[in-house]
């Protein structure tokens, strides 16, 4: 069955014929076989139009009477409300609108139900075709407000009935016309029992309507519980398991799971049925409230002869009495967000740049822009410079004469140096995305590539900018500094040639008898100036070296410092702040994440 009209009680307590139809036509079609669920009465149908009429007259009886005060969340629930609020915004420049889409509406949602009724609870009542939703609505209504029947699909529009004033703003937001909105049975028990209950029948969610199907995933997002009603027959239907349960297997502290109809079940088949019903819940991961535990609520009964309607009813008043379910929904809702959002910000390792990364990028920047070629050249020219300032004249003009002749053009070396930038080049950007890789190993797809384009963005230029380093970081201008021996070293290199000289002239002015002749002293002479001068160059060369090495690291750091501040302003700023930014949503999703949810 789909759901039954009413009860044969309130039938025969009419006192007209069960088969006359709701709008009084005593003509039209009834049914009245005592098995299929009975068409509205008459009597039923006048006392809709006075129920109506109650609800049309209710606001000029006083609003101000029935003042509705807005719900409040309490601290864990806001906190978290909070950072994935936090969370949407930091993350909106990085993914995009379809994987915000659902955290977005949860905040919509939970702002508007948070201005909303807090002595209120909205429980749907939801079910398939013939499951008898319907006639357990007019149950727990204890009046024929739902119309039931064997016509598919009867509910066409959901409809909702308050115990209480104060609901029409919650009502609202269902979309629920004024023309579908009743009240219950004038009952002082009932009215006690489930005051501030707000409860809607909602078309059949298989119907063959697509209207009014898309009418029940609507009102299922913002009611504040939902009462499930299945029947012996499709209770293990694969639409209501796969498209609503397991879904919504985080919300199971707000559902009730009712197997109507057991009066169809012969013996003890109700108790296997309902067994059976709770395995299969428990695949869907729906947690079942049982031995004091959160979770579900698994009962059965049957809304045609009344047994167990009772439970249900104490169930649903314990219930809204607690007035935790619209927060407790809130809560569920943003632990359902949080795990759509698992995959863009979770990761299940470490993730960042480590030191050794970037001191590897600093040292490949180096190598292009030759920082170890520019400090083995600073020390080649301090070492020239040594040899110019301390070296024999003769063998200083001797190296003249050889180097007056070479080339400084053609057309080998300009081929090898435009052969040189470019290989330069293929460094600077196999470095890059080298260190790119590495920053965004482990990050969730999103995350991973932004690294990438921040890496691909710092890149370039960045050959030009080092060239320009490498020219005004490598070599300084002039000649490189003096150490204080070597005006010794040039007097005592001056002092070798002058012997030579003197040597040379003496032996001269005895050749040509000017002088008398003594060869022994200007030829001691001449030997002591012949050897000394390559000894003095030999013993300046060797004592060059140190300085000359420490020159030409000092060269090679100044160049390589200036290579990695280029290449961390450049590249590793951005890539550092693309994974901080990370680790900021990582943060709040962790806040989010976090359980705890209550009204305050």
């Amino acid at each position: 069955m789909s759901g039954a009209a009413t009860s044969s009680a309130s039938a025969a307590a009419s006192g007209s014929d069960p088969g006359c139809d709701p709008d009084g036509d005593p003509d039209s079609e009834a049914w009245d076989d005592g098995l299929i669920a009975r068409r509205v009465t008459e009597t039923n149908a006048a006392a809709l139009a006075a129920e109506r009429a109650a609800l049309l007259d209710a606001p000029a009886r006083g609003p101000a009477s029935h003042t509705s005060v807005p719900l409040a969340y309490d601290g864990p629930l806001r906190s978290r409300l909070d950072a994935l609020r936090e969370l949407v915004g930091l993350s909106r420049a990085r993914l995009d609108s379809r994987t915000l889409a659902e955290a977005g509406r949860v905040l919509d949602e939970a702002a508007a139900r948070r201005k909303l009724s807090g002595r209120h609870t909205v429980v749907a009542i939801a079910g398939a075709t013939g499951s008898g939703k319907s006639q357990l609505f007019n149950a727990l209504a204890g009046v024929a407000i739902s119309e039931t029947g064997v016509r598919r699909p009867t509910t066409a529009a959901p409809i909702a009935c308050s115990w209480s004033d104060g609901a029409a703003g919650l009502i609202d937001r269902l979309g629920i016309p004024g023309r579908l909105r009743r009240r219950p049975l004038h009952s002082a028990e009932g009215e006690g029992q489930l005051k501030g209950l707000v409860l809607v029948d909602l078309p059949d969610h298989d119907s063959a309507a697509v209207e009014h199907r898309a009418q029940v995933d609507r009102i299922l997002r913002l009611v504040d519980a939902v009462i499930w009603v299945v029947d012996p027959e499709k209770y293990a239907d694969a639409m209501l398991h796969e498209r609503y349960l397991r879904p919504m297997a985080g919300h199971a502290e707000i559902m009730f799971v009712v197997l109507n109809q057991i009066d169809r079940l012969p013996g003890d088949a109700a108790d296997q049925v309902l067994d059976d019903l709770r395995r299969l819940l428990d695949e869907d991961g729906v947690a079942l409230g049982e031995f004091g535990e959160p979770g579900a609520t698994v009962l059965a009964l049957s809304a045609l002869t009344g047994d167990g309607v009772d439970d249900l009813r104490d169930a649903l008043g314990e219930f809204v009495t607690e007035r935790g379910a619209a927060a407790r929904r809130v809560a569920a809702d943003v632990d359902c967000a949080a795990d759509q959002l698992r995959p863009v910000y979770a990761t299940g390792r470490r993730v960042g740049l480590s030191e050794e990364a970037r001191e590897e990028f600093a040292a490949r920047l180096a190598d292009a822009v030759g920082a170890t070629a520019a400090g083995e050249a600073a020390e080649r020219a301090w070492l020239r410079n040594a040899n110019r300032a301390c070296g024999t004249p003769w063998l200083r003009l001797w190296r003249w004469y050889q180097g007056r002749g070479d080339s400084t053009t053609g057309r080998l070396p300009v081929r090898t140096q435009a052969d040189e930038e470019a290989t330069a080049r293929q460094r600077v950007e196999q470095a890059v995305r080298t260190v790119s890789e590495r920053a965004s190993a482990g990050l969730p797809a999103p995350w991973a590539q932004a690294v990438r384009e921040a890496a691909v963005r710092g890149s370039q230029g960045l050959s030009e900018a080092l060239d320009e380093l490498a020219a005004r970081a490598g070599l300084p201008p002039g000649r490189p500094p003096r150490p204080g021996w070597w005006p010794v070293a040039v007097l005592v290199q001056a002092a070798m040639t002058l012997l030579q000289v003197v040597g040379g002239a003496w032996l001269a002015g005895q050749i040509a008898g000017v002088m008398a002749p003594n060869l022994g002293v200007p030829v001691l002479l001449m030997v002591c100036g012949i050897i000394g001068g390559p000894l003095v160059e030999w013993g300046c060369r060797m004592a060059a070296r140190g300085p000359a090495r420490r020159y030409g690291q000092d060269a090679e750091r100044r160049l390589r410092e200036a290579a990695g501040s280029c290449g961390r302003a450049r590249v590793l700023d951005p890539l550092a702040a693309e994974l901080l930014r990370y680790r900021e949503v990582r943060e709040q999703y962790g806040r989010v994440v976090r359980t705890g949810a209550g009204v305050g």
